[in-house]
């Protein structure tokens, strides 16, 4: 296997712009796969990069069966659990959500998925809109250090950390530089 090089900022790069592709397809295939009413799926992106990583979810899966999948925001900002510990308050962000969510099933979209806890606060979050049939969990990244008994149902890389490490996710329409994920040691 090759050895990555790091990069003069001590970052590693672990997946470039085709690599996140290939992901992002890849997920799209097995949403699929294992949805069989597609029109009954929603995207829930947590923002700012799982936003956009839903609509390229979606935009594969049109490329791929000819149907539109309604996407939305999730915002998890009041939801968390550490909002009381957190040195500011977080940046609350507009959620919407294709109603009624009943008989959908709502696969909520992240970039990294780690311990857990900002999943938990999604799923109160779309429950706060209604019951969906089903919610699953899709993530570019999984890193690890689970906090809480949360498992990804689609995950586009497996990428084990330390607890010392940091995953960066670049996507080109939110931080206007080419679609990159790094490791970057703290």
């Amino acid at each position: 296997m090759k050895k990555e090089k790091e990069n003069s900022s001590g970052a590693v790069p672990i997946m470039d712009a085709e690599a996140i592709r290939r992901a992002l397809r890849r997920i799209a295939h097995e949403i699929i796969e294992r949805n069989p009413r597609l029109e009954k799926v929603v995207l829930a992106g947590i923002p700012s990069r799982g936003v956009e990583i839903a609509r390229r979810i979606a935009a594969f899966i049109h490329e791929i069966e000819k149907i539109d999948i309604e996407t939305g925001v999730i915002d998890v900002a009041m939801h968390r659990d550490d909002v009381g510990r957190r040195p500011e308050l977080p940046v609350v962000r507009v959620s919407k959500l294709p109603l009624p969510l009943e008989g959908c099933t709502v696969i909520s979209v992240d970039d990294v998925l780690y311990t857990g806890r900002t999943v938990r606060a999604a799923l109160d979050a779309i429950n706060s809109f209604g019951r969906p049939a089903r919610i699953q969990l899709a993530a570019l990244v999984d890193r690890g250090h689970r906090e809480l008994p949360i498992r990804p149902d689609y995950v586009g890389k497996n990428l084990p950390t330390s607890a010392a490490e940091k995953i960066r996710v670049q996507l080109k329409e939110t931080d206007g530089a080419p679609d990159a994920v790094h490791l970057e040691k703290q």
